[in-house]
């Protein structure tokens, strides 16, 4: 396939799956929905560092033709199908934004995800995102708004929006699964030291079971390995640097990219 053909399979695809997810009786559109964001994003299997969680990665190379995304495997620059992928799911932004309101969770968590990678300049994004965290009663679709809001800000920096992602996890009213998203992605969006206080709720609130709970979020899953859990990952590369992969970790990527 050429260059011209990648470039409009990518831009084509997007929109398809989306209508799929969008049609009520249609019996795969939640799998169809978790597959419109994989072409928006790059490597991002096993990456849980502060530094590369969230990120999107922009051109970096002096002659602006290749990017840090790297390249296809027919030499095609991996940035353009990226961005052709992004700029389809921001062209249905509005019909995204309906499906966080959907009946079934796990569209909501994939709307949200999807919705992350999103051009949103105006922020009308974020803003749905923040709406629908006040009405959501499920606690692991709220921690995946979390971080949705999170990565939306990352890309489009807001200091109110990253001083109420630090709110979320400060409250322990607040779902704990809320709490460890909303920790991650503050992480995410600063550079400042560690608060004792976050790596407190972290260490404590960070269960076995929660991290194979929170593996529900595409985020997690994605970020995770064969031995270890998302979450777990998570931790251990922002509040434990220092820890090595455990024995036998298998980097997703590896696989991913054979």
């Amino acid at each position: 396939m050429c260059a011209t053909d990648m470039r409009a399979a990518a831009v084509l695809a997007v929109p398809f799956l989306i209508r799929i997810a969008a049609d009520v009786r249609h019996p795969h559109r939640a799998d169809a929905l978790a597959e419109v964001s994989c072409p928006a994003r790059a490597r991002h299997f096993g990456v849980a560092s502060r530094d590369q969680l969230l990120l999107h990665r922009t051109a970096t190379q002096h002659d602006g033709f290749y990017d840090d995304y790297g390249v296809e495997v027919s030499g095609y620059p991996a940035g353009w199908s990226i961005a052709a992928a992004r700029a389809s799911i921001a062209a249905d932004t509005a019909l995204l934004r309906t499906l966080l309101d959907d009946p079934d969770p796990a569209i909501r968590i994939r709307a949200a995800y999807a919705l992350a990678t999103a051009s949103d300049p105006d922020h009308a994004v974020r803003a749905a995102f923040l709406t629908r965290i006040a009405a959501e009663p499920d606690p692991i679709v709220r921690a995946a708004l979390a971080l949705a809001t999170a990565e939306a800000t990352r890309a489009h920096p807001d200091p109110q929006t990253t001083e109420w992602i630090r709110e979320q996890w400060r409250d322990g009213t607040q779902a704990p699964e809320v709490r460890l998203a909303a920790a991650i992605g503050w992480l995410c969006l600063t550079e400042e030291p560690t608060p004792h206080d976050l790596r407190s709720a972290v260490d404590d609130l960070a269960t076995y079971e929660r991290a194979h709970a929170m593996d529900t979020l595409p985020w997690m899953a994605g970020a995770g390995g064969s031995d270890e859990t998302g979450l777990r990952r998570c931790v251990r590369k922002m509040l434990h640097p220092e820890q090595p992969d455990p024995v036998g970790f298998d980097d997703p990527w590896s696989q991913h990219s054979r």
